[in-house]
């Protein structure tokens, strides 16, 4: 880290990098989140979608206001919802604020069902009824549907957010921010990343075997999520924001994957597809489960994605907000048709494979290895960019930049 660097604002300065938790957030406001997120908002006409696995049910009459559970989409309906018939959307010269229900998918960035609920039971259309429909859709859901809503706003030209697991610390924080801030940091990191010729990820594990994982970029720009669509250009928002992220086109080499139940294994890459899991500790039949499912399926091994975080944030428990923390980075694997990418839903053996999966490597996420360092080549350019999943002097110079 620089200390000099005297034209860092304060979220950037070391003590709240070390302790993001302590740095200190406006409280939530819908209509500054959206007004800035989507200008211009005045004649736009928006509406909410929210999941359920009984949607006709559930969404009828808000009937899963009274029921335990559902917090997602209960923090939709306060915080977006009421707020929006209640003053945002009149305050942004929007019209319309419905909410509908859609059937659960259970996989990350699945393709959605047609099927759609309104609030009084009716059974819609989302191609007939809500994507012509509306300008504005904020999608706030269990899993992510950023892929599918991208390839329909391309079709039906819409603009809209995604805001997956949704819960009280991304609203006090990851919806808190500036997204001017987001967005101008994301863009220096870019520009700090862009036309890279490949990335290096050196993982130290407990047993002292230091695994590296190489990835291909071929000297392509630089993507950001960065949380601004504006204009009336078809796009989708991922929430929170913060990210600078690479579709790989060649990978080789070693990494560690920490699984659902906390066992922890080493996958083998090659060719940018991961062929094999071995394990490390924990239960064998998840491994054997998942090296069956390479075999089965090889395109579920296939990766899709390599994004760093941009923001200071704290750890919210959800990878939605977690995956946007400078210092750390992620792989995805799966479909990436929605980043720019070549592997489509159609590659898949099956509907249900199709998914777009994170992988996070972060202190809370994965406490049983450390990213001992992250490296970048771009022509005869070599730099660190991550050590001990703290950003480089380098990017914390690129952040400085321009300010």
């Amino acid at each position: 880290m620089n200390p000099t660097i005297s034209t860092l604002p304060d979220y950037l300065h070391d003590d709240i990098l070390l302790n993001p938790e302590k740095r200190v957030f406006p409280p939530f406001d819908p209509e500054r989140l959206l007004g800035t997120v989507f200008s211009p908002t005045e004649g736009c006409r928006v509406c909410v979608l929210v999941d359920f696995d009984e949607p006709a049910e559930l969404i009828k009459d808000f009937a899963f206001l009274g029921k335990d559970g559902y917090p997602v989409q209960k923090n939709a309906h306060r915080y977006f919802y009421q707020n929006l018939q209640n003053g945002t959307m009149n305050a942004l010269g929007m019209s319309g604020g419905e909410m509908y229900a859609f059937r659960c998918t259970h996989g990350s960035n699945l393709d959605l069902e047609d099927d759609v609920w309104d609030t009084n039971g009716k059974h819609l259309s989302l191609d007939r009824d809500i994507y012509p429909a509306y300008d504005l859709i904020l999608c706030i859901s269990t899993f992510s549907a950023t892929a599918p809503l991208t390839a329909k706003c391309r079709e039906y030209g819409f603009r809209g957010a995604t805001l997956h697991g949704l819960n009280d610390i991304i609203l006090r924080s990851g919806l808190a921010v500036d997204y001017h801030e987001v967005s101008a940091d994301a863009e220096r990191l870019r520009m700090a990343l862009t036309k890279s010729d490949s990335i290096e990820i050196d993982f130290a594990l407990e047993d002292g075997r230091v695994l590296t994982a190489w990835l291909g970029l071929g000297g392509q720009e630089a993507q950001k999520s960065h949380g601004l669509c504006h204009g009336k250009t078809p796009d989708i928002a991922n929430l929170p924001a913060g990210e600078v992220y690479f579709v790989p086109n060649d990978a080789r080499g070693q990494f560690p994957m920490k699984y659902e139940d906390g066992t922890l294994g080493v996958l083998d890459v090659e060719n940018r597809c991961i062929i094999r899991s071995t394990l490390i500790d924990g239960n064998q039949a998840t491994i054997d489960a998942h090296n069956a499912r390479l075999k089965d399926d090889p395109m579920t091994g296939t990766l899709g994605e390599l994004g760093f975080g941009t923001q200071v944030l704290p750890v919210s428990g959800a990878d939605i907000q977690d995956e946007k923390v400078l210092g750390t980075c992620h792989l995805a694997t799966g479909r990436d048709d929605h980043l720019g990418g070549d592997i489509l839903p159609s590659m898949f053996k099956k509907h249900g494979n199709s998914t777009h999966d994170d992988i996070l490597f972060a202190p809370h996420k994965t406490p049983n290895f450390n990213i001992s360092q992250v490296r970048m080549k771009r022509g005869s350019q070599e730099e660190i960019l991550i050590e001990n999943f703290r950003p480089s002097r380098y990017l914390m110079n690129a952040l400085a930049a321009g300010r």
